[in-house]
């Protein structure tokens, strides 16, 4: 076959409409070669003939889209010196922008003896190892153009791409849990009328399903073990052609642009599915060993593991850092998606052992005419010392607000001397973001993600029942936060599903009035349940699905109601924090921009906030008090609010602030009211009566 040259960048396999050119970074190798499969399986091995900067490089001429290949890399094999090539293992690209087929979990995958990890296996794994794929980089985006929502103006959907589209009546059968699903209609109109405008899917770069889970039967669900940093996974794809999966997400994402909607990729870059030393052979660890994973210093045998993953990649060398930088550049020129949610994102920040926020990692991010534009949510924690980073993270960046969750919780369930923190989070948490500059959109707030408690299982059980996952029910968080309302489970008490609806709209108004960025998870508005499992990472069935048959329609349009407050009033995406402090400028009114009452109308002193019995309160939120201008630069003039909150377990009347903040004031939500009730309005000083565990929201009347 002929060889050319070709060139070491890009890395990668690079169609260019003649033949197919060939680029992969290794330090450690002595010699590479390139490994053409046919559809039988035949194998043709090429020795890469250049090498520049230890970028291995050659380019073959009518090497076409579809073409499966891998390599094989010749080098030193000495695991206590953390080097570890064997040319009988055959490797995946790590720039693969399309894999095909599955790993056959055997011996010819590891290059040890089981049993024996010192020992050495030379079993060629060819035959028991998926493929990367030459891609064919040309598709029709037509006039696609992403959405650019502001942050304040936006709400996040966490999705898993079969568990949100795979029980879909509606959504053709040949299609349901793949990238076409997510596109269909009836997803999209399901989502807008939700007012969601990005959605956050859970990983689809292509993972690998651990041996471990597959001989329990069960299978990596979540796709958190990723093997391909440019690949869209093909498990969710409808095309039955290698590479197919590549197209099918471009049109996913046309059509949900189309649609007003973003696409944001939860995206893993600080490990990988190749584990820890007893992990598998299948890309970068038999490419450069010590140039993508972090190795313990003083026994370079062992990996360091700050995700409980079993390894950490290496963010503190330069090729590591290359490929995560390539990667996100490709999924957002490429690809055209709108954002990343970075998952355990303190690892990436580990340059050498403590969590260093101003790392190389987040300076190239900053420096990145393209990275830097989309959006970037950190989570921002892992497993290693000092990995609980929340408020920490710089300027550019958002974050999964854990505090958020925990302190909402806690409110709701009815835990003493959370007041003060409730309110804190309810603004947007200025005590974690103001002092270095950020605004209320630093935070993206969450009751509910996917690792946990559904919503509905968050007020049905007390304990997690994680026994369908074959680890003695040991697996998962024990520390829920959550109160079943008086039975584990379910029930037929008439009280306690009454009580346990109420919870949940309360968390969903809460959450979607709440300054910041909301997040749902996938299915909370539908009254989704997963038995109590809060850890469905294995479980790829009817557990972890949307039931879309049993949704709680009723929910549902409680939803989209409070979205569509949100969405109409500014007051309630505010981009800069509350100051509490007279509003004079500009036309303002004098009165602050945010005041607290106690129940009894009077606002809120010291010795309130620091009550710790004390379950409820009234906030006030003045619409001539925003400090925002349109996009004309005018100031932005909205109606005020009043939101009272109960988490008592009795009825309390509030009493409606002094005149000058109203005269009258409209119930327009009421988390305990029967959809038919009339809405309530009161007269300034006039007293509403806010139920047991509910939340009522009041907006001004307008004056005469």
């Amino acid at each position: 076959m002929e060889v050319w040259p070709g060139k070491a960048y890009p890395l990668g396999a690079t169609y260019d409409g003649t033949g197919t050119n060939f680029a992969v970074f290794s330090e450690a190798a002595e010699k590479v070669e390139l490994c053409l499969f046919d559809a039988d399986g035949t194998e043709t091995r090429i020795t890469l003939p250049e090498n520049d900067a230890f970028v291995w490089h050659g380019f073959i001429p009518n090497i076409e889209p579809g073409q499966r290949y891998g390599y094989r890399v010749h080098g030193v094999y000495d695991p206590p010196t953390g080097q570890r090539c064997n040319p009988n293992k055959l490797l995946l690209d790590p720039y693969s922008k399309a894999i095909d087929g599955n790993f056959d979990w055997n011996q010819s995958l590891f290059s040890y003896n089981f049993g024996d990890p010192d020992s050495r296996n030379d079993d060629d794994s060819a035959s028991s190892m998926p493929k990367s794929v030459v891609i064919n980089p040309y598709f029709d985006w037509g006039n696609d153009r992403p959405p650019e929502y502001e942050y304040a103006d936006s709400v996040i959907y966490e999705a898993h791409v079969k568990g949100l589209t795979q029980t879909h009546p509606d959504i053709p059968e040949n299609i349901r849990g793949t990238y076409s699903a997510v596109a269909h209609p009836v997803i999209i109109e399901h989502l807008k009328s939700l007012g969601v405008t990005a959605i956050e899917l859970l990983p689809v770069h292509h993972f690998a399903n651990d041996s471990t889970l597959i001989d329990k039967g069960l299978s990596n669900y979540w796709g958190y073990n990723t093997i391909g940093f440019l690949a869209p996974d093909s498990k969710y794809s409808s095309s039955p052609n290698p590479g197919g999966q590549v197209q099918e997400f471009k049109a996913m994402v046309r059509a949900l642009h189309e649609a007003g909607i973003e696409v944001i990729l939860d995206v893993v870059y600080n490990h990988t599915a190749e584990g820890n030393h007893l992990g598998p052979t299948l890309s970068m660890r038999g490419i450069d060993n010590g140039a993508y994973y972090r190795l313990v210093e003083d026994d370079k045998r062992y990996y360091m593991d700050y995700t409980g993953t079993g390894n950490s990649l290496n963010v503190g060398h330069p090729h590591s850092l290359q490929l995560i930088m390539d990667s996100l550049r490709y999924w957002v020129t490429e690809m055209h998606v709108d954002g990343f949610r970075f998952d355990l994102a303190s690892t990436l920040a580990r340059e050498f052992y403590d969590v260093d926020r101003l790392a190389t990692f987040f300076e190239l991010v900053q420096q990145d005419p393209t990275v830097s534009q989309v959006k970037l949510i950190a989570e921002p924690w892992d497993v290693g010392p000092g990995g609980y980073q929340v408020g920490n993270f710089p300027p550019q960046w958002t974050e999964w607000n854990g505090k958020y969750r925990d302190t909402v919780r806690d409110y709701w369930r009815g835990e003493p001397a959370t007041l003060d923190e409730f309110a804190y989070r309810l603004t947007g948490s200025a005590d974690l973001y103001e002092r270095t500059g950020r605004r209320p959109v630093a935070s993206i707030n969450f009751v509910i993600a996917h690792d946990g408690f559904t919503l509905r299982d968050l007020v049905s059980y007390n304990e997690k029942h994680n026994e369908a996952n074959g680890e003695d029910n040991n697996d998962g968080e024990s520390h829920n936060r959550s109160w079943n309302c008086g039975v584990e489970g379910p029930t037929d008490d008439p009280e306690i599903n009454a009580l346990r609806a109420r919870q949940q709209r309360n968390f969903l108004a809460t959450l979607l009035l709440s300054q910041g960025v909301p997040m749902i998870a996938h299915g909370d508005e539908l009254g989704r349940t997963q038995q109590g499992n809060n850890n469905v990472y294995c479980q790829d069935n009817e557990l972890s699905w949307i039931d879309w048959g049993s949704a709680d329609t009723e929910l549902m349009e409680f939803t989209r109601t409070v979205s569509e407050l949100r969405a109409a009033h500014p007051v309630f995406r505010r981009r800069r924090f509350f100051s509490g402090r007279p509003v004079r400028q500009r036309g303002g009114d004098g009165l602050p921009d945010i005041a607290w009452f106690a129940p009894n109308g009077s606002e809120m002193g010291d010795e309130d906030w620091e009550s710790g019995f004390a379950k409820s309160i009234a906030v006030y939120l003045n619409g001539n008090g925003i400090p925002d201008l349109d996009v004309r630069g005018q100031r932005v003039v909205d109606d005020s609010f009043v939101l009272c909150f109960n988490a008592h377990y009795e009825p309390i009347d509030f009493a409606m602030p002094e005149k000058k903040f109203g005269e009258s004031w409209r119930a327009v939500i009421d988390t305990a009211a029967d959809g038919d009730d009339e809405a309530t309005v009161v007269a300034a000083g006039e007293k509403v009566t806010v139920a047991a565990r509910a939340v009522v929201v009041l907006q001004a009347e307008p004056t005469e």
